[in-house]
């Protein structure tokens, strides 16, 4: 065969594929294709015999469903974060198909028309591009140490049936009420795969005697508390400010440093630099419902800005060093003096941070969002989650009492 007759025929193959894929199957004619390929009919049935033909040799020789396997594998997140791995392949895998919406509206509607041949050759090409996914979560699996109820192959078919079946339901109906919105479907399934179809595995799992338990504090104690910082010390009440305000562990606490402040008009932060990764959170002025200065005027910037000493501490003990996780405790213990919690026993200081993630989740931060400020894995985050809705259930019910029926 001759170099003009390949490439003629390769021309026709992907112009084919172009115009399937902007108009559908049935929408398009061979004669559309042989113009666009720039030969004539007749070698369009030359070579093909006819649309079904050329279908035919478009699924089998195009690498589209192969092409598509690896580039979605190639792009998404390395498995070191399996919640944000699974979901961003769902979300490219939508993102693909939404830039074929004819071709798939073509093979949903129009498949039982096609020959046997070109409905096997479909089959082939979604179990190949299957097949780069179930590799993916294969590998996603190990490296994360999780067991799985299914095979990797399974999880993989059912994944991207799932996907599939919302691209399907997208570009074929209209004013459905199934999901809010893309994200909200990216949500509901990688949550339905992370617990339902996996789990971390007997040597990862926490056992029930230590399961994180959330106990984040009113904000009348919480309240209290500031303001028994407040009559303590400058620099006191800076601490409990920062405690309350950033959500950070008496560890990260205990080593900030001066210059690790960052402030004007527009926010207050603190960058927290670890071994593992830096981040930056923020610093709010608004604690459960008061307001504590400004960014630039609050509680911390007027304990830096009286510092009369050049020690890079941000938070120093009687000596002028940096000041401990146990001197920070003893502190809280001065601050919460007579205090107790709803469970009838006295604050303790890890609350502080429970009571920030669970108001950052009230006031409608994400929990992926509050994973990348936290430094913490997004399902290690699902209690403050769990308690944020008990919260929001209860803030409603106390709303409608207040309603006459």
């Amino acid at each position: 065969m001759s170099s003009q007759l390949i490439s003629a025929r390769q021309r026709l193959i992907q112009s084919a594929l172009e115009l399937f894929t902007a108009q559908g199957v049935s929408a398009t004619t061979t004669r559309q294709i042989a113009e666009k390929a720039e030969v004539n009919e007749v070698t369009l049935f030359r070579h093909f015999g006819n649309k079904h033909g050329l279908l035919l040799s478009v699924l089998e020789e195009s690498a589209a469903f192969k092409n598509l396997g690896e580039s979605l594998v190639q792009r998404a997140t390395p498995p070191g974060d399996i919640y944000q791995a699974l979901k961003d392949y769902a979300s490219d895998s939508l993102h693909a198909l939404e830039r074929i919406p004819e071709l798939v509206r073509s093979v949903v509607g129009e498949a039982k028309q096609y020959p046997m041949e070109n409905r096997r050759a479909l089959g082939r090409g979604l179990t190949e591009a299957n097949r780069y996914v179930a590799e993916y979560l294969a590998t996603v699996i190990q490296q994360g140490d999780l067991n799985t109820y299914l095979p990797a192959e399974k999880l993989a078919s059912l994944l991207n049936g799932m996907i599939l079946g919302y691209a399907v339901i997208e570009f074929t109906s209209e004013f459905h009420q199934l999901w809010e919105d893309r994200d909200d479907f990216l949500e509901n399934l990688v949550e339905l795969f992370l617990h339902g179809a996996m789990s971390p595995s007997k040597k990862s799992a926490t056992t029930k005697d230590n399961v994180m338990e959330v106990a984040d504090l009113p904000a009348g104690v919480v309240y209290q508390i500031l303001q028994q910082a407040k009559k303590s010390s400058t620099q006191d009440y800076a601490l409990a400010y920062v405690l309350f305000g950033a959500g950070l562990s008496v560890r990260e606490i205990s080593s900030l440093q001066r210059n690790q402040q960052i402030c004007d008009n527009s926010g207050h932060f603190l960058q927290i630099t670890t071994p593992e990764f830096s981040r930056q959170v923020p610093v709010n002025q608004w604690i459960l419902g008061k307001r504590y200065g400004s960014y630039t005027n609050n509680p911390l910037t007027r304990w830096l800005k009286s510092r009369k000493d050049t020690h890079q501490a941000m938070f120093v003990n009687e000596v002028g060093n940096f000041i401990s996780e146990s001197e920070l405790l003893q502190h809280w213990e001065i601050w919460t003096e007579g205090l107790l919690t709803p469970q009838g026993i006295p604050p303790a200081i890890a609350q502080a941070q429970h009571t920030w993630c669970v108001e950052m989740l009230m006031r409608g931060m994400s929990l992926e969002n509050l994973a990348i400020l936290t430094g913490g894995e997004r399902i290690q985050l699902q209690a403050y989650a769990k308690r944020a809705k008990e919260k929001a259930a209860l803030e409603q019910a106390t709303r409608l009492d207040h309603k006459p029926a």
